[in-house]
Parts: structure tokens; C-alpha cells; sequence
């Protein structure tokens, strides 16, 4: 079995909020002129992350199924006209990167998780596995639009981040467990935000071959 303890945790999950409405309720987290090139996904990541403690000798694990979808929709939305600013803001780096790079922090390692069922799965046991006493895992999604008929973006915005550490230390949030199974089936990243931003517990497949327990304390 594999073990961490949830230290600290911070979540945003915009709703309804509008793109527009999202950015200005965040840029305020960020040097002036950061956000102008920033995406969606970046700022809400680099806004989270902001408030977890970063060391910079840590592993930082980022989970995202579609990352940039909506910068490179809106791209592609400016043809024939095209934007270079939509254009360099759809090849930026990932909403991670963009946070750290945005915020001048700096960590040990960074492994970047992206797409498929197995994502949350693959990240959680990235940081458990971590060789380090404490590891940070980050992730989240922006919701497209005309993308979603075919299924290439996320259909809701949200992101989080969290510090795990192998000690539950005096007053841990919560803890999580990885055990072993013969099993198959996955848990999706939206139903992941869920169980961390409404602290539900679970106890299920979160992989092909991993079944997950979290504890709330």
C-alpha cells in the first residue's frame, strides 16, 4: 500500500462564471502584466498553487486531460484573420508553467501529466512515489466550446493543488491511500475535483489495477 497525508489544499471551481469574469477575479494574484498572455488554465492553476507551500526542493506532479484547449479554440476562432497574440497565447507553455513562471517559484521536479482515463491514477501515484519527504500535485481543466461536440476539451473549469507528505505531521487535512487490485475502470478528473473540492470521501477504482481510499480527518 501506498500512503500520503494531505498537509494543505486549494481549489477553485468557477461555475458558471464566464472567461472574462474568471481572468478578472484572478489577474489580481499576479504581478501587472503577467496575465496579458496567460491562459485561462494558467491563471487558475498559477492562482492555487499560489497558495500551497512551495520549498523549491520538492516534486510538483500537474494532471490536465485537454490543458490549453480553450487558448487554441479561440485561435482558431480569429482565422481568417489570425491573432498573433491568441496565436502565441495557444502554443504558451503548460497552465503549471505558466503559474510558476508567473509567480518566479522554482521546484526540484516537475512531471507533467496529460489525457487519457488513467490520468488521475498516474498522478497520484507519481507523487506518492516521489523520493522526497513532500511532494505537490496540481492539475485542472478549462471549459471549450465547439470542441466538446467531438469530446478534445473539457466541459467544465476547475483546478486545484495540494502538498502530500509521507508523516501525517500534527493536524493533516486528510489521507490517501493506494492499494493493489485486480480490477479495471478509472476516476475521471472532474469526478476527482469533486471528491477534494466538497472534502467527500471515496473508496473505489481510481485505475486499471488501483483502488483508491480517501480519508478526510
Amino acid at each position: 500500500m501506498l500512503e500520503r497525508f494531505i498537509q494543505e489544499l486549494r481549489t477553485d471551481d468557477p461555475g458558471a462564471e464566464t472567461p472574462a469574469v474568471t481572468r478578472e477575479r484572478l489577474k489580481g494574484r499576479f504581478a501587472p502584466g503577467t496575465t496579458r498572455r496567460m491562459t485561462l488554465l494558467g491563471m487558475l492553476v498559477g492562482a492555487v498553487l499560489g497558495d500551497v507551500t512551495l520549498s523549491g526542493e520538492e516534486t510538483l506532479v500537474y494532471a490536465s486531460t485537454f490543458g490549453e484547449g480553450r487558448a487554441l479554440e479561440d485561435y482558431l476562432a480569429s482565422f481568417p484573420a489570425a491573432s498573433p497574440t491568441l496565436f502565441q497565447t495557444s502554443v504558451h507553455p503548460s497552465g503549471v508553467q505558466q503559474g510558476l513562471i508567473g509567480r518566479q517559484r522554482s521546484v526540484k521536479e516537475l512531471f507533467p501529466h496529460a489525457g487519457g482515463g488513467q490520468l488521475v491514477v498516474q498522478a497520484l501515484l507519481t507523487a506518492m512515489l516521489a523520493p522526497g519527504p513532500d511532494a505537490v500535485l496540481t492539475g485542472g481543466e478549462e471549459r471549450g466550446t465547439w470542441l466538446m461536440e467531438t469530446g478534445a476539451v473539457s466541459d467544465r473549469t476547475f483546478a486545484y493543488a495540494m502538498r502530500l507528505s509521507r508523516e501525517p505531521g500534527p493536524r493533516p487535512l486528510g489521507r490517501l491511500e493506494l492499494t493493489q487490485e485486480v480490477s479495471t475502470g478509472s476516476l475521471a478528473h472532474p469526478a476527482w475535483f469533486e471528491r477534494l473540492h466538497g472534502r467527500q470521501p471515496f473508496d473505489g477504482t481510481a485505475g486499471d489495477g488501483w483502488r483508491l481510499k480517501l480519508i478526510w480527518l
